[in-house]
């Protein structure tokens, strides 16, 4: 299954990092039998996994928040009708009281954990940011923007929400909430496992810290697969090239692509970068063989 997807569509989730528009470039470049399970041991967002759209999937990540939300969705709990009336509800509550209302949300959210103040602070926090300090508490500050959750905005989230139901709704689909490492021991020959782990030097502090032995550790437990696999990561900005791609992957075939983040902390993350993505040479869409990096093109047509 050379699965091309012309037709992207967002999530219900913003954070930094989300690959919207490079699901397409994903998938293009990506070829799978569509046996298996879809495995992604970094669920982030879940714009790639919600827009394969499989029938079977292993989806985690440590962000426990994350997993509790796509779970209310699958259940249930988290639906259209129910979502409209809350945010109406806190908007309003918004455009009264400025900031103080998003700050007691915040503190409440970091008590109880309602998957709906999850998705109210992630669309009213600063730059659609997904932070947590060391405690585990989401500390992103207010957007300044009181009158935010206007009719248009708000059926805009619910008809996201509305999507994501629709794709999870009757698939075999399971949410869990573990270390990657986990994940990757659960992987069967016929999965497909595509990982999109913080970035090494860019975003590596949204829920648990990701550390150079952590990326390391990832890298070669990734090449050791027997499954095929994609890893999205990235190659190089105007300041500095990412040494840990050359490091651990000079021997895979790698597509790039010229892409902007608009998402993140501070201004040097949010600018043009060359995306990358290292694939096991027997998932390699085989059309997509002239396309690979220069550097890489002799390894590749050795590997097939």
């Amino acid at each position: 299954m050379n699965k091309k997807i012309n037709n992207v569509k967002a999530p219900p989730l913003k954070i930094q990092g989300i690959k919207t528009k490079l699901v397409s470039f994903i998938m293009h470049n990506v070829k799978w039998d569509g046996q298996g399970r879809w495995v992604e041991p970094f669920l982030g967002s879940g714009v790639v996994a919600l827009n394969v759209n499989s029938e079977k999937a292993l989806l985690a990540d440590t962000n426990e928040h994350i997993i509790h939300f796509y779970r209310a969705i699958q259940t249930g709990e988290m639906n259209p009708y129910d979502l409209r009336c809350f945010l109406e509800r806190e908007g309003r509550e918004l455009k009264e009281k400025g900031q103080d209302h998003y700050y007691e949300l915040r503190e409440r959210f970091n008590t109880h954990h309602s998957p709906f103040d999850f998705l109210f602070l992630n669309r009213a926090c600063f730059n659609g940011m997904m932070r947590f300090n060391s405690k585990g508490e989401f500390n992103v500050p207010f957007c300044r923007k009181p009158e935010r959750f206007a009719q248009a905005y708000i059926t805009k989230i619910c008809n996201q929400v509305a999507w994501a139901l629709e794709r999870i709704k009757g698939k075999d689909w399971h949410f869990a909430v573990q270390d990657w490492r986990n994940t990757l021991s659960q992987i069967e020959d016929s999965d497909f496992v595509y990982l999109d782990p913080p970035y090494n030097d860019r975003h590596t502090d949204y829920y648990n810290q990701w550390r150079d032995s952590d990326a390391d550790g990832l890298a070669r437990a990734v090449k050791n697969l027997k499954a095929p696999f994609a890893y999205s990561t990235w190659k190089q900005n105007k300041y500095r090239t990412n040494d840990h791609l050359t490091k651990h992957f000079s021997d895979f075939p790698t597509a790039t692509k010229a892409h902007f983040y608009h998402i993140g902390s501070k201004e040097s993350l949010r600018n043009a970068m060359e995306e990358a993505l290292v694939m096991s040479p027997d998932c390699v869409a085989q059309n997509e063989k002239d396309s690979m990096l220069p550097d890489f093109q002799e390894q590749f047509a050795i590997s097939f």
